[in-house]
């Protein structure tokens, strides 16, 4: 038994390793000079440059216009990432909500329309939505990075599967007191789906925050750049005899990591009761 025990927790730590060395591996690296790294490549000791590094990428303006600095490319993750999940949120629990309580025809097929649409990711209809964005002049707007975003099917299934486990007794008893539909809604359907919305919260704000493509896509401005495409601008081919700025690129990165990190400790607790709760 503790031979199993033992070994048990080898392939957990070496999954751990597995993981987590890459990040340290870009830490380090980001603490040292643009010269060292290029000339030595990834570094596996702290270095002397960490304060300077990290001030330079959040305040030095940069790119082609000068005007934009990490703190602002962080400041657009950040609205990309909370826009999307919680419109992402209130869009999924009102489709939701419709489709159990309300009794219309064909509602289970509306239902089954709307998953179908897991079978068409932003990347397959991407250019057709561009076309729309633009049409609309939403090019370069926050609202043109969060709405073509929100339209999938994937909190709209969890909510519908959360809503039909709640018992229809209560329902009755909140129509007995008088509450209507809106007020069922919200004094009751919200406060018990606390802990799906921590979850579904989670899981949209990473996945808006790391989105890389669309924000390629749909802004041209660098004002409207967002962290994770910041990268992608630091790594720019050298100039004469410019040397690329890996160390920053490499703190940018960890840059990156931070909000997500936080936002997964600190709903870790609602998360895993919104997955695996099942009781109300």
């Amino acid at each position: 038994m503790n031979r199993i025990r033992l070994s048990d927790h080898l392939i957990l730590l070496g999954g751990v390793f597995f993981m987590v060395a890459p990040v340290a591996l870009a830490f380090l690296t980001s603490t040292h000079d643009a010269i060292t790294v290029y000339r030595d490549g990834l570094q596996f000791n702290f270095g002397g440059q960490f304060l300077h590094n990290y001030e330079t990428v959040l305040t030095r303006a940069g790119g082609f216009t000068k005007e934009v600095d990490g703190l602002v490319m962080l400041k657009n993750s950040l609205i990309l990432g909370l826009g999307f999940a919680i419109g992402k949120i209130v869009i999924s629990m009102l489709a939701a909500y419709a489709i159990v309580y309300f009794r219309f025809p064909f509602a289970t097929f509306f239902f089954w329309v709307i998953f179908c649409t897991l079978l068409l990711p932003l990347e397959v209809r991407i250019l057709p939505s561009y076309e729309i964005v633009q049409g609309l002049g939403m090019v370069n707007t926050y609202s043109g990075l969060i709405v073509p975003l929100i339209a999938s099917a994937t909190g709209t299934f969890f909510f519908r599967q959360f809503f039909m486990s709640v018992p229809d007794e209560l329902m009755e008893a909140a129509r007995i007191d008088g509450a209507g539909p809106w007020k069922f809604f919200v004094d009751i359907l919200v406060p018990l789906s606390k802990t799906m919305i921590a979850a579904i919260f989670i899981i949209m704000f990473v996945y808006g925050w790391n989105q890389y493509l669309w924000p390629t896509l749909i802004t041209t401005e660098e004002s409207m750049f967002t962290l994770v495409r910041g990268i992608k601008q630091i790594m720019q081919v050298w100039v004469g005899a410019q040397i690329p700025d890996f160390n920053e690129a490499m703190a940018l990165a960890i840059l990156a990591i931070v909000p997500p990190v936080i936002v997964v400790v600190v709903f870790q607790s609602w998360f895993v009761k919104g997955l695996v709760e099942s009781d109300k």
